[in-house]
């Protein structure tokens, strides 16, 4: 076996995401896992180089997780002809600056969503990548899901016939900060700072309706600021001026409805923080982060609204667990291993700059659909 080096310059990874996921979950892994074998006698090691503004947290990081290379000066980092590849973590307000420094020095990018904090932005940095001839993508993680997995081969198996509709409950509830700490930082509740949910999560729901049913061709959405005060990391408090709460329908490609509430001032009442129902003429899934049950057209029972008489059987029990039928790993894990594979041996990788920016114009689309209260189009974008 030959090992090759990459070098990853990693910004963002003191942040919960960027640390737990990317650099414990995935870099971390792969190492502690002897690389990535390509397959063909090469061994790839991920040597990451940790980039960002704090000295102390930085130097911190590397020395728990015994890594040699950190700093806190970007550019010299990307003038670095050793670091093969970018990744970025960052609050969204910061990323696309970094990106498109990164692109143009010519290094291949990798990052979180959303891309770039609006849609014209976004669609310019994949031509930007694409013009630099840099490999790119941009992290899609929930179609990596073990439940959603599941609900692919369900798709791609024919099991629903004709996709009717999709409904999605998302969230749960974050405190407020005074309290009980709030589980999620204080910007993502400052719009300034390009905070809000629909921000975060319609990027998410644009490629998994996109990837398992089909491309979103209008939204409708209505957005909430439920809890407009909050308290932050110092025990401050501030006005919530992003919306903490989103209602969306969305008309599919192929004439499916999907509709997904997604909210932070919800409790949960379900089996998992996230779960979407599928119905089709054929049959009926749920899946969530891991599970996926099905009830098929052959076994649906015959409800009758009878509101005098209690209910004599669990609906819940009359569906069938989707077996597992493969290992699962992590899901973040798996897609840097497929995009380290596209960089290096230009295996297919379609989760690129370009699918970063439809989940920017979704988000941005909802957004105005809610200040206009009307229903929008959604148009295909191309490089």
């Amino acid at each position: 076996m030959t090992r090759k080096t990459v070098r990853i310059a990693m910004n963002g990874v003191t942040g919960r995401m960027g640390h737990r996921q990317h650099l414990v979950r995935s870099i971390l892994a792969l190492r502690e896992q002897g690389g990535l074998d390509l397959g063909d006698g090469t061994v790839l090691w991920p040597e990451p180089v940790l980039v960002g503004r704090r000295e102390d947290a930085l130097r911190a990081l590397a020395e728990r997780h015994g890594l040699a290379h950190w700093s806190t000066d970007l550019d010299a980092v990307l003038a670095d002809p050793s670091v093969d590849l970018y990744f970025d973590a960052q609050v969204t307000s910061a990323r696309e600056e970094a990106l498109r420094k990164a692109i143009a020095a010519g290094k291949h990018v990798y990052t979180e969503k959303p891309t770039a904090t609006g849609f014209g932005a976004a669609l310019e940095l994949a031509r930007l990548a694409h013009a630099a001839g840099v490999r790119n993508g941009v992290v899609q993680d929930k179609l990596f899901l073990p439940g959603l997995l599941k609900l692919k081969r369900l798709v791609d198996g024919g099991f629903f016939g004709r996709i009717l509709s999709v409904r999605g409950e998302f969230g749960y509830w974050v405190f407020e900060g005074d309290w009980q700490g709030a589980q999620r930082p204080s910007w993502n509740y400052r719009a300034e700072d390009g905070g809000g949910i629909v921000v975060d999560m319609f990027p998410h729901w644009e490629y998994v309706l996109h990837e398992l049913f089909g491309r979103v061709t209008s939204v409708q959405a209505l957005t909430a600021t439920h809890l407009p005060q909050r308290w932050d990391e110092r025990g401050k408090p501030y006005d919530a001026t992003a919306d903490d709460a989103a209602y969306g329908i969305f008309q599919l490609e192929g004439g499916a409805v999907a509709q997904i509430n997604s909210s932070w001032t919800v409790r949960v009442n379900r089996d998992e923080l996230v779960e979407f129902q599928v119905d089709g003429t054929e049959g009926s899934a749920v899946a969530g982060l891991r599970d996926c049950r099905v009830q098929h057209r052959g076994s649906t029972p015959r409800p009758v609204w009878d509101p005098d008489v209690p209910a004599a059987h669990s609906f819940r029990d009359q569906w069938q667990e989707v077996p597992d039928n493969a290992e699962f790993d992590n899901g973040f894990k798996a897609q840097w291993e497929l995009f380290l594979r596209h960089v290096h041996t230009g295996a297919p990788y379609r989760w690129d700059l370009l699918a970063g920016a439809r989940g920017v114009q979704l988000a941005e689309l909802g957004l105005k659909s809610s200040a206009e209260g009307r229903r929008l189009d959604v148009p295909e974008i191309t490089l």
